[in-house]
């Protein structure tokens, strides 16, 4: 998987989070020359310094970028930590305080990092559970974005054309009238996991033959749906660019099986108490953060081949809520 969201067995050791402090000692400093724009007014953050983290996959870097860009504005001096190995590290960051602020997903911090086997099926209730539990943890998460970046199914349009599956159901119906039909490519741990493939097979009544599933990484998937016929089904990321760049259609998870993955930013308790102003800084980013709009930023770095600082630099020129000097 590229995110290693949820391959979080593989602890990795990062040594550069232990050297203390309100900020991590390596990373880059944020040198653009942006200032406020509907966001920012007055530079709250003026004498602060402030260190941004990210996971290590294109959708969370952007937003890493988002988040610096917009206390840059704000006043800040920003240090640049995005792209750190695996959720273990960013999480560490914050959690130490080493870093001050970077974004996660609802269903991550409910399931991977607190530890519980079924998701909270209402959205709200649970990012309210997890903001709740968190806390304990020195953990601050912020009103979430619509953005969902979970599991799915896709099928190319191409295929659909023939079979005209639109919800997960649909598949356990074709996959118990025409067997050999219904084959799948997915990665090595949503073919073993209880909130992968398994999972989805007993909640939907559906048993896909051992022949019909081939494993392999994550970004071959796309490819092979769109183009292959050895693949009719793909186990993709409802926010990934590619489902647009490659003609696939997604399909609803009507049993509400997989978990809502909803980004919101998370902040080190103390750097929240001491910067209140950051809740007011973020929100407006959140609200306009869908699920449509992070497939159109990813699609920039991970079809199109841009830097994730500049996509998120421009997205946030082009809604107003900064401005480039």
């Amino acid at each position: 998987m590229r995110r290693t969201r949820r391959r979080l067995l593989l602890l990795v050791v990062v040594p550069v989070l232990l050297l203390g402090g309100c900020g991590l000692k390596s990373g880059s400093p944020m040198v653009d020359d942006v200032s406020p724009g509907s966001v920012g007014q007055g530079e709250p953050l003026k004498g602060a310094t402030l260190t941004v983290t990210s996971k290590n996959f294109s959708e969370n870097i952007i937003l890493g970028q988002m988040t610096g860009l917009v206390f840059k504005a704000a006043g800040a001096e920003v240090l640049d930590r995005t792209n750190l190995p695996g959720s273990i590290s960013a999480r560490e960051a914050i959690i130490n305080g080493d870093a001050d602020a970077q974004w996660d997903y609802t269903g991550t911090g409910w399931i991977t990092f607190l530890g519980h086997a079924d998701p909270i099926v209402d959205p709200k209730k649970q990012y309210e559970a997890v903001r709740d539990e968190d806390k304990g943890n020195g953990v601050i998460w912020l009103p979430p974005a619509p953005l969902d970046n979970t599991y799915a199914l896709a099928i190319s349009k191409k295929n659909n054309a023939k079979y005209r599956l639109k919800t997960l159901s649909d598949v356990a119906a074709l996959a118990k009238k025409d067997p050999g039909a219904v084959t799948i490519c997915v990665e090595n741990e949503f073919a073993s996991r209880d909130d992968g493939l398994p999972g989805m097979e007993k909640k939907y009544g559906m048993k896909i033959p051992a022949g019909n599933i081939q494993k392999m990484d994550a970004g071959i998937i796309y490819t092979q749906v769109s183009e292959s016929t050895s693949c009719l089904l793909g186990e993709v990321y409802t926010t990934d660019g590619r489902i647009k760049a490659m003609n696939l259609d997604l399909l609803e998870d009507d049993k509400h099986f997989f978990p809502n993955y909803n980004a919101s930013a998370v902040v080190h308790e103390a750097t929240f108490e001491k910067y209140p102003v950051i809740a007011e800084l973020l929100d407006p980013l959140a609200r306009k953060l869908t699920t449509e709009v992070a497939q159109t930023l990813n699609a920039k770095v991970d079809v199109d081949g841009e830097d994730p600082h500049e996509v998120a630099k421009e997205w946030l020129v082009e809604e107003g809520f900064i401005e480039e000097e």
